[in-house]
């Protein structure tokens, strides 16, 4: 019988391959709390699982349980139990199969910990009147929903709107539920104890990482960019394509910016690197200097050998993986203020931050002008000194050891939502 105490790990996403932000950071957490807990992982799968996935996962916890669903009856089950108050994202996550196996584990195992990974797998647990409760919400998720709306169109805007307010409503209960709630950056934490000031004390932050050695200048990678229409120089942005702030961000770069960048720079093209590409950012491959590739094994090389990486985006909560990854590969990069927001860098020393299109295209320009010739090591220095995992998750074990006592309890012991 191991010696270590248990930690269940619930998660709504699959947290392999480390491909996108979240799995980034809940990969990063596994790997790094599997030295001192045997962890339970839980987690909802809306895709295939992934070739390895399981045995990847598997070698760092000691048991994984993944409960496979659909994106379009989840939907239908979130509206079929709509009730006044209650938010769609929590009905939309909830799985009897993941409900019991957690009752199971909770029942079994010797649990010092539950680690729930984004407030809407909070009800999973909060059942539960137990010390050792600690909320990684990441990002305030009703503030994104909020900043939908004020962008949406009727009706939509009417739904998120409501989304925003009932979920806020929730992730104010659940914080004082717990022991500690998580956010991506002090910049977050700080926002969330204006919006729950009653929970202040318990509210702190953990800020994402960036693997170095794996994203690091100079490797030899094959040029994707060989034999594709056009003579460059190569712009990309990397990125789910399913998320709305990456799409939004795209539709607006390759409609409004790259039109006035190909007419500097005839031969330019814009790389949009990502997987799930909807109808309309498949269309932008119609467009002139632009290629959609669909998910890609490795976007290191993509990065590697673009001039420079683009992070557009109008609406963005927390930290952009994104532009953390792009610099420590030590390539200029620009970003809007909402992309920029949360990381502690210099702009026009580190990375250039740009707002609008005139703006955005004299600073690409600048860039392949060769005007900011140190900004791709600063951003590289940067990265090293402030975005490692490892000083990131030694804050975290702070906050683990620290994490005791009984909070008051959300709901009544049960079995769910």
């Amino acid at each position: 019988m191991s010696a270590k105490p248990g930690l269940l790990f619930i998660s709504h996403r699959l947290l392999y391959p480390p491909d996108k932000g979240e799995r980034i950071r809940g990969w990063a957490l596994l790997r790094h709390l599997s030295a001192s807990y045997d962890i339970y992982l839980g987690c909802l799968a809306d895709e295939p699982v992934p070739p390895g996935a399981l045995e990847a996962l598997k070698s760092c916890c000691a048991e994984v349980a993944v409960f496979a669903m659909s994106k379009r009856w989840q939907k239908l089950h979130a509206l079929l139990r709509l009730r006044p108050g209650r938010p769609l994202m929590l009905d939309y996550y909830h799985h009897a199969g993941l409900q019991g196996w957690v009752n199971t584990v909770l029942a079994r195992e010797r649990i010092k910990i539950l680690y729930i990974y984004s407030a809407a797998m909070a009800p999973y647990v909060l059942g539960y009147d137990r010390p050792g409760r600690i909320l990684d919400m990441q990002d305030i998720d009703s503030e994104k929903w909020t900043s939908y709306a004020a962008r949406a169109s009727w009706p939509m805007r009417l739904v998120w709107a409501r989304e925003g307010r009932t979920l806020l409503a929730f992730e104010r209960a659940a914080a004082r539920a717990c022991d500690a709630t998580l956010l991506v950056t002090e910049k977050e934490a700080q926002r969330f104890i204006q919006l729950a000031p009653e929970s202040a004390a318990k509210i702190d932050w953990l800020e994402h990482g960036v693997d170095c050695e794996s994203f690091a200048p100079g490797q030899d990678f094959p040029d994707p960019y060989a034999g594709l229409p056009g003579a460059g120089p190569d712009l990309v942005f990397t990125g789910n394509m399913d998320y709305w702030p990456n799409a939004d961000a795209m539709l607006w770069f390759a409609h409004d910016v790259m039109p006035e960048l190909r007419r500097h720079r005839p031969g330019l093209r814009l790389h949009i690197v990502g997987a799930n590409p909807g109808a309309d950012i498949k269309g932008l491959a119609r467009l002139a200097g632009i290629s959609v590739t669909g998910r890609v094994a490795d976007v290191r090389p993509w990065l590697a050998h673009a001039a420079l990486a683009v992070a557009p985006l109008r609406i963005a909560r927390g930290i952009q993986n994104k532009v953390l990854e792009a610099m420590a590969m030590g390539k200029p990069v620009v970003a809007t203020s909402a992309a920029f927001e949360g990381i502690r860098a210099e702009p026009g020393r580190d990375l250039l931050v740009a707002d609008g299109v005139a703006e955005t295209v004299r600073c690409v320009l600048e860039v392949l002008e060769g005007r900011h010739p140190g900004i791709g090591a600063a951003g590289r220095a940067l990265i090293e000194a402030r975005y490692s995992w490892q000083s990131g998750l030694a804050r975290l074990d702070h906050i683990l050891a620290a994490s005791r006592g009984p909070a008051p309890g959300l709901l009544t012991r049960g079995t769910g939502p």
